[in-house]
């Protein structure tokens, strides 16, 4: 049973009482969990396989077929992610290992994942804990505080073009393959990342065997990085709004950070299936082990929550110029902003 507005912790300020509410929702149907992965994995490889096919023949067309294949290559990523929480069948063993299997297809190594993935919700709007599963982000005053070189390097890694080009590339096919920052924290990143390059190997061998390795790097390659650049930018637009959240101890509070500094991303219904419901950012911070979908029962039962962190497509564009955080005016702002404003 839902609260009224009356006494909705929204609407009262009290945060700190919606993971008692949400818990209700924190069960999964395991038979939809099963019908969610099959009908992602099956058209992910029924696409693959036409793709593959179809550069022999037409280039244009393969090309073509490789944009829905990495749509759902990105919902692969999503039932990875709700299977990094414990959420999808709510079964520990199987949750593990149904994203172990997933990570050899989106290349990203599920254990280590899953503990960088942790610590962010952890600390997610905290600036005390920034860097662990982040987009890094500085402070107007540490932006100016840096040298020349530094400054030019932070405005690069910040670039558009660098983001969400650059850095699919980079991550998914680069820096996964090593546990990066996690280096001394035990063998289970070791273990994980290792295992998770030698499937690729061996899976990547099959592939080129089957198809031959112009098709394969052409799909492939196309696949992954369209994937990768659009969970990115997911990923990005999800913290990275104007009025998000940032605070410092003892101030950042875990609730406070989760309802605030996660965004609402209204998407058409098409694209809400594709990306598994992840814009309703601010309810899975709140409670991470909601299934993807039953988050919108959470906004159907509370829609009140669809008002607070909302941002369109069109309002999520203008995101992109928002690079540093200004803790007099508690928002994001752009470069020419910190440089117009006092020092």
């Amino acid at each position: 049973m839902s609260l009224t507005k009356a006494t909705s912790p929204a609407l009262q300020g009290d945060e700190r009482a919606w993971p008692k509410i949400l818990a209700s929702y924190r069960k999964p149907h395991r038979g939809r969990s099963l019908l969610e992965l099959m009908v992602t994995l099956v058209p992910f490889v029924a696409l693959w396989t036409l793709a593959a096919m179809a550069v022999d023949h037409c280039v244009w067309l393969g090309m073509a077929l490789t944009v829905p294949a990495a749509g759902f290559l990105l919902r692969l990523f999503m039932i990875q992610h709700d299977c990094g929480h414990g959420s999808f069948f709510a079964h520990r063993k199987a949750d593990d290992w149904t994203g172990r299997a997933i990570g050899v297809l989106t290349f990203t190594p599920y254990d280590y994942w899953r503990r960088a993935h942790a610590a962010h919700h952890a600390s997610a709007g905290n600036l005390d804990e920034r860097g662990v599963g982040d987009i890094t982000t500085l402070t107007a005053a540490e932006y100016r505080s840096l040298s020349r070189s530094r400054r030019l390097a932070y405005r690069l890694y910040r670039n558009p073009a660098v983001m969400f080009g650059i850095g699919p590339i980079w991550l998914f096919l680069f820096k996964q393959r090593l546990p990066f920052g996690m280096m001394h924290s035990g063998k289970e990143p070791w273990v994980s990342t290792m295992t998770t390059n030698l499937m690729i190997l061996v899976l990547t061998l099959g592939l080129i065997w089957l198809v031959g390795l112009e098709s394969f790097m052409l799909v492939q390659l196309s696949v992954v990085v369209l994937a990768g650049s659009a969970g990115i930018w997911l990923f990005y637009v999800q913290h990275q709004f104007e009025e998000t959240h940032w605070s410092q101890k003892p101030q950042w509070q875990f609730q406070d950070a989760a309802l605030h500094g996660s965004s609402y991303y209204e998407l058409p219904l098409v694209l809400r299936w594709l990306t598994a419901n992840i814009g309703i950012h601010h309810v899975h911070h709140l409670s991470s082990r909601v299934p993807y979908y039953r988050l919108p029962e959470v906004l159907r039962d509370y829609p009140e929550l669809r008002d607070i962190g909302r941002i369109t497509i069109m309002e999520s564009l203008r995101c992109v110029k928002l690079v540093l955080w200004d803790e007099k005016r508690q928002r994001l702002i752009s470069f020419r902003e910190a440089a117009a404003a006092p020092p």
